[in-house]
């Protein structure tokens, strides 16, 4: 039977494949690049009997994971990074069937009144990244083929002052030959300049939301 992968909160310094950038707005470091990015997402955990999913890179080497030990729909899960460390901590806020996501572990300079994002059931999602709270950007999750795959294939797009500027897409994965593959495993395309981090936080939440894990 496997051992359990407990969390760590996360660290001033790391190591990554990704390159990372710092802002004056964010309170952690970012996983940035500036060219396009594939990942691939398997909607399974690698700890026997847990709920969650394990996010590859182009090279096949993992660097996202989340590991819930709960009965699927937990209502607070934790992205971590492959070193184990919490980039962010999803929250559903009850009665309003949103989710709040907090970086880190949640308890280093956060109050929940002043979450990192704030995604709403119908997929519109809020980013408060300044220290005042006030939001900085909107997102919104999007399915693709007219919403008859809403549980599946999705887009989150930049509508930043009424743009919509498509950021990430997830598709069903498929083999070099054209299969596609099972209905839990993804292609995730990010585009330059877009946190990586934050794209698999939301990516989660949608998951989430449509008890994918």
């Amino acid at each position: 039977m496997a051992n359990k992968v407990h969390p760590l909160p996360p660290s001033s310094s790391s190591s990554s494949s990704s390159s990372f950038s710092s802002s004056s707005s964010s309170s952690s470091s970012s996983y940035v690049t500036s060219k396009r990015e594939a990942f691939t997402i398997w909607m399974k955990s690698l700890v026997m009997h847990g709920n969650g999913c394990t996010v590859f890179n182009e090279n096949g080497e993992i660097v996202y994971r989340i590991d819930n030990y709960e009965k699927k729909g937990s209502k607070e899960v934790y992205l971590m990074d492959l070193y184990r460390r919490i980039l962010f901590t999803l929250r559903k806020v009850h009665f309003f069937g949103q989710w709040e996501g907090y970086q880190g572990d949640g308890t280093n300079n956060l109050n929940k009144e002043k979450p990192s994002f704030r995604v709403t059931r119908n997929g519109h999602v809020t980013l408060h990244y300044s220290n005042n709270g006030e939001a900085a950007d909107c997102y919104r999750l999007e399915a693709m083929g007219g919403g008859k795959k809403s549980s599946s294939e999705f887009k989150i797009i930049d509508s930043t002052r009424g743009g919509r500027r498509v950021v990430a897409e997830a598709k069903r994965k498929q083999s070099s030959s054209g299969v596609v593959l099972g209905d839990d495993v993804f292609t995730l395309m990010v585009e330059p300049h877009v946190d990586h981090s934050l794209i698999m936080a939301l990516v989660t939440v949608h998951g989430l939301m449509h008890h994918r894990l």
